[in-house]
């Protein structure tokens, strides 16, 4: 029977003959859109080599509601849906031909059919599509609730009725999507998350510490944009864990700095099991490992004391710094009554802190200000006082710090996290979440590239070299703190000048008082100290610097006192890992750019395509044939299988090695790949010699691991880091 017409007209009949199984349920399917009905797949009868030989396809109204046979009755019953329709297609598989033939049919139904209005919400209408999964997967991922999500689809697809699913679809999709995620428990799921991003950059660095029991405790990574970051800034980095994240309220620690547009760049992440020594030995233990020995000149940190002890460990020859934020917080708890009470004591303590740059000067109102208010013998003070030289600016003053006093950095990076995260996200959507963070801070950063090749910059006095010199070197922020600098500099006058042969004395004051400073010029290297220590400390000079450098005629700024962090080229050089292989912060740069060129253009004719039925189908049948074509193309690019080098690395692996045996990552089946320590993927546990590397699942666990064991093999003892 010719049923091409039939087929145009959407009405079966008997007798009807479809190639596949699947043409004869997409048929009665548009039939079922157009009447205002839902199908069910009912039985389905299969031989012995799994070929259907009948199936029915009947109404989802069709049977009736069991009858509940409990005792207790449930306090929430749903309405019944079913009327016991009688309308069904049966298709029987003809072994003549191999085709599917129309056997049974009932066209009539004993029930209401829904309006054309309300056929997309049948359930047999209703499917996510791959590209709306994918969609979906990146409003989620990009933080779009569930709302907004299926509104977006909705306004790209011209209207709810064309979208092709409803929100619960989309809910179950994603609730699905994020059990599957867990399909290994957190900790797989977390291990599999790492090698992910491991396939995607062979750069990304990751390690996990074990205990004991060899469950997770302590967690490190950074990707390949942070380790360039800490090439180019991790002079001077600041650390803090008073942000809790997730259920299980694990210690967050970031590892954060200053760019060249002084805005933050974030060097390498930890979720921590506690706050000990030895889990502060191994977080920074690690960190120096992934930034492959190279130490900062400056820590920033709070008054942790095992945050203190394990830095003096791990990086002996860094100075460490605290947090002059936290240091106030911690006054208040101690001292907060004497804010009630008008005291002098706050402004005192808040002076010491920031004002004083003489020794004897803060230890005269030092003395002065435990006595009158009787605190001699208070512990958290005269603590305090004894490492004076990590917070007092007498003491930090010739300490390089990029102008750093506090963790307000992670401060506010920790603000910026809780904005995305609740407390019911698992690890690995913590891991997706951190990421929009980062992605956001380095994007801040893009704009101000943007606007430092767009826009002039304002100088003040444009005929005075050196600040033209200064405009074309600096980027704008600091342009704008030497400018200041500068100005400062057309109020100084010189009292006094002592020349004793090579160096000349200057004395430099404002013109209307103020503190002297002494400023030493170098008559031979052309060099100045300045007793502010203002260079030293933040990089720039300062006032008194510049004063003297314009009385000696110096114009512009000496290529010694330019430091190469707050320039426009900045970031100029490449970065190299340990095994000689150039970091790229994100090899998919070039694959987005092509997206970029591409997806307007198909967007473009699918919007044309869509204005007219015949030119739809004209287009679906084109599309498909070029997505054949893509892929062959592409098979014939890749050539033969990927031997996956990213993450084995074993012909470049040194003689330390890990071996990682994944018995739950393949279900049935198990694999064990041999990586480097070194490498940018790992797995490491504290003490070397330890037993074969293996993951064991059980029902107890900690850490939020649901019992998932990784035990390490370390096979030799050498772990040295060169700087």
């Amino acid at each position: 029977m010719d049923c091409r017409k039939l087929i145009e007209d959407r009405t079966p009949e008997l007798g009807m003959e479809f190639n596949i199984e699947e043409d004869a349920y997409k048929f009665y399917n548009k039939y079922a859109f157009k009447m205002g009905f839902s199908v069910r797949k009912d039985y389905v009868n299969k031989d012995k080599d799994g070929v259907t030989t009948s199936r029915r396809y009947s109404c989802c109204k069709e049977g009736v509601k069991r009858k509940y046979e409990g005792d207790v009755m449930p306090k929430r019953t749903r309405a019944p849906t079913k009327t016991g329709c009688g309308a069904k297609m049966i298709i029987v598989l003809l072994r003549a031909t191999m085709k599917y033939r129309v056997h049974d049919l009932i066209l009539e139904h004993d029930h209401e059919l829904h309006i054309a209005q309300c056929s997309h919400m049948m359930p047999s209408q209703r499917k996510v599509s791959e590209a709306q999964r994918f969609q979906a997967e990146i409003s989620e991922d990009a933080g779009l609730s569930l709302k907004q999500s299926h509104e977006l689809m909705g306004k790209e697809a011209g209207g709810m009725e064309n979208v092709g699913y409803t929100r619960e679809d989309l809910k179950r999709y994603l609730r699905t999507r994020q059990e599957r995620s867990l399909k290994y428990g957190e900790a797989g799921s977390m291990l599999n998350y790492f090698q992910e991003q491991t396939l995607e950059n062979p750069s990304f660095f990751h390690a996990v510490q074990l205990d004991c029991e060899e469950q997770i405790t302590n967690i490190f990574w950074a990707d390949a944009g942070m380790l360039i970051d800490y090439n180019f800034f991790g002079d001077v980095v600041t650390f803090d864990t008073t942000y809790k994240t997730n259920k299980e309220y694990r210690p967050l620690g970031v590892f954060v700095g200053f760019n060249q547009h002084r805005q933050m760049v974030i060097f390498g992440a930890a979720l921590m099991y506690d706050e000990t020594i030895d889990s502060f030995k191994w977080v920074f233990g690690t960190f120096l490992e992934a930034m492959y020995g190279k130490r900062p000149s400056t820590i920033l940190t709070d008054q942790d004391h095992a945050m203190a002890a394990a830095l003096s460990v791990v990086m002996p020859e860094t100075f460490h710094g605290l947090c002059t934020f936290h240091i106030r917080r911690n006054f208040m708890k101690h001292h907060g009554n004497h804010y009630k009470e008008n005291s002098d004591l706050p402004y005192m303590f808040g002076a010491c802190m920031y004002e004083f740059e003489e020794v004897k000067q803060f230890n005269r109102v030092w003395e002065a200000m435990v006595k009158k208010h009787n605190l001699e013998n208070n512990e958290w003070l005269s603590g305090l006082y004894r490492i004076r030289d990590k917070w007092a600016r007498c003491m930090m003053k010739e300490r390089w710090t990029a102008g750093m006093r506090s963790t307000q950095l992670s401060e506010s990076l920790n603000a910026a996290i809780k904005n995305h995260l609740k407390l019911d996200h698992d690890l690995v959507q913590f891991f997706r979440h951190f990421n929009r963070v980062v992605d956001e801070k380095r994007h801040n950063e893009l704009i101000a590239e943007y606007e430092m090749r767009q826009k002039l910059r304002m100088v003040g006095l444009r005929q005075t070299p050196m600040l033209v010199h200064a405009s074309e070197t600096y980027s704008p922020t600091i342009f704008v703190a030497f400018q200041n600098e500068y100005g400062e500099s057309t109020a100084m006058v010189i009292l006094r000048q002592q020349d004793a042969g090579m160096f000349v004395e200057f004395t430099v004051m404002r013109y209307d008082g103020g503190v002297e400073r002494i400023v030493v010029f170098n008559r031979n290297d052309v060099s100045v100290r300045c007793s502010c220590k203002k260079y030293e400390n933040e990089g720039i000079l300062c006032g008194h610097a510049l004063k003297v450098f314009d009385t000696v005629g110096i114009k512009i700024i000496p290529r010694e006192y330019v430091k190469r962090r707050w320039t426009k080229r900045a970031r100029a050089g490449d970065c190299f890992d340990r095994q000689g292989r150039e970091i790229v912060a994100d090899p998919k740069v070039i694959v987005s750019t092509r997206y970029r060129e591409l997806a307007p253009a198909m967007i473009k004719v699918a919007a044309r395509a869509a204005m007219s039925e015949d030119t739809s189908k004209i287009v679906i049948t084109v599309i498909s044939d070029l997505a054949k074509k893509v892929e062959l193309l592409l098979s014939e690019n890749e050539g033969q299988p990927l031997q996956n080098p990213k993450i084995l690395n074993v012909s470049e692996s040194e003689p330390t090695s890990v071996s990682v045996e994944e018995h739950m990552f393949m279900g049935c089946r198990s694999f064990t790949d041999s990586v480097s320590v070194h490498s940018m993927s790992q797995t490491v546990n504290g003490p070397p010699n330890a037993v074969a590397p293996e993951i064991d699942e059980s029902e107890t666990g900690r850490n939020n691991t649901q019992g998932l064991q990784v035990r390490v093999d370390v096979a030799s003892a050498e772990n040295e880091v060169n700087e």
